[in-house]
């Protein structure tokens, strides 16, 4: 498991239609994507990931770990990162809201995050 800063990737800027300052970070070319949401005390138990799975927290806060069962807290403004096949698990005691992100190769375009 990786904790990405989301901040530190690079981003094609925008122009289109007059916009400014507007950027784009293409992660997957097809994705399954979700919003979760954990109640306080709420847990996703540990399972494997099916594919390369990206957890983006956007309120909250959340402990998550990978293959080694160490914990790292996430915050708005962070990431998980899990390759495929790897153990995980997510926790909240105060609650989160993150948007999950699953797809083949994603690993690989946040991994220049992690550097």
């Amino acid at each position: 498991m990786h904790v990405v800063a989301i901040d530190h990737l690079d981003a094609h800027d925008v122009t289109s239609f007059g916009s400014r300052g507007f950027g784009v970070i293409p992660v997957a070319a097809e994705a399954h994507v979700i919003v979760a949401t954990l109640a306080p005390g709420g847990v996703i138990a540990r399972h494997p990931a099916v594919v390369d799975q990206v957890l983006v927290m956007l309120s909250g806060e959340a402990e998550v770990s990978g293959e080694d069962a160490v914990a790292h807290v996430l915050r708005p403004g962070s990431a998980a990162l899990w390759r495929a096949g790897e153990s995980h698990e997510t926790s909240s005691r105060q609650g989160m809201t993150a948007l999950i992100v699953e797809a083949d190769g994603i690993a690989a375009t946040l991994a220049q995050a992690d550097s």
